[in-house]
């Protein structure tokens, strides 16, 4: 058991989760809202072994090295590596700090939107059709980049509606190539698709000029990370041709000066926070609390 467990923010766990937290920790304390820059994320802390935050408060080495009691982080959010992460996991491992978080907790809400959204925008429900007559998935030459968790399920989800699926990764996928996807290059991916959904880490940026170049005019463009997978710039002049980009967060589409644009749609909402969500989200933090708990014989 910790001496004393602290979120330091909202951290989205149902009302279950947040009992559960007590049997952690002699003493829990849940923060309501969003601390403001370092020296209040640190006054929160103090000298609690336990830290739990979602992906709204950053967690760095000018706060950390106020609050040497520090033994556990729980990223009640998604953690894919240390440099897209909201906590300085480099400095919390030289301290000792156990960090940990979860994945593939909201990819299912995520999947549920671009399918909707593509199928308004094919048969022109509340819009003009794209080729100005309804149309279905099927046929539709559908490119995926990053074919992680999410971008498989939404791979799954058109190729279910008759799409037809092209992936660029790190490498091809064993997996991938049983269903019938097709590994390219991510210009040739981007010259043959229709619609282009990246689902790439927070940070990564794989859309550049050339790339927007390849990608060429009449496309639809999807983007389910948690930050935009394109040079500004650039996505600035190809938006203004006739495209479409679909985002569910401000932070997907990066600037708020897009949000007006004729040629964007974006809901400024999380689509991946939903009730399902949050009781996955719950699960894997209570479960990362019983793995630390086991794995060091907390008394």
């Amino acid at each position: 058991m910790f001496k004393k467990l602290v979120a330091i923010e909202p951290v989205s766990l149902v009302p279950s989760a947040e009992k559960a937290l007590r049997s952690f920790a002699e003493e829990v304390i849940l923060y309501p809202d969003i601390p403001d820059g370092d020296e209040e994320v640190a006054r929160r802390i103090g000298d609690a072994d336990a830290v739990l935050l979602s992906y709204t408060t950053r967690l760095g080495r000018e706060a950390l090295e106020k609050c040497p009691d520090v033994k556990y982080i729980g990223m009640c959010c998604s953690l894919y590596s240390p440099e897209s992460a909201n906590v300085d996991i480099l400095y919390a491992g030289e301290r000792g700090i156990a960090v940990t978080g979860i994945r593939d907790y909201g990819d299912e809400g995520v999947v549920e939107y671009v399918v909707s959204e593509l199928v308004r925008c094919l048969h022109g429900f509340g819009q003009p059709a794209w080729d100005g007559i309804p149309r279905e998935i099927t046929g539709l030459k559908a490119g995926i980049v990053g074919l992680g968790k999410s971008g498989g399920m939404i791979a799954d989800a058109l190729r279910f509606f008759g799409a037809e699926i092209a992936y660029f990764a790190r490498s091809e996928k064993a997996e991938a190539r049983a269903k019938g996807y097709r590994f390219l290059p991510l210009d040739e991916l981007l010259s043959r698709s229709e619609v282009v959904c990246c689902c790439l880490n927070k940070n990564t940026v794989l859309l550049h000029r050339a790339e927007f170049e390849r990608l060429g005019d009449r496309k639809i463009l999807f983007n389910t990370g948690l930050s935009p997978a394109w040079d500004e710039s650039a996505f600035a002049e190809w938006i203004g041709g006739d495209n479409l980009c679909f985002c569910d967060t401000l932070g997907a589409l990066g600037a708020e000066k897009f949000l007006d644009h004729p040629h964007v749609r974006c809901m400024e909402v999380s689509t991946g926070r939903t009730r399902q969500a949050f009781d996955r989200l719950s699960e894997k933090v209570l479960a990362n609390l019983s793995e630390y708990d086991r794995r060091n014989d907390i008394p």
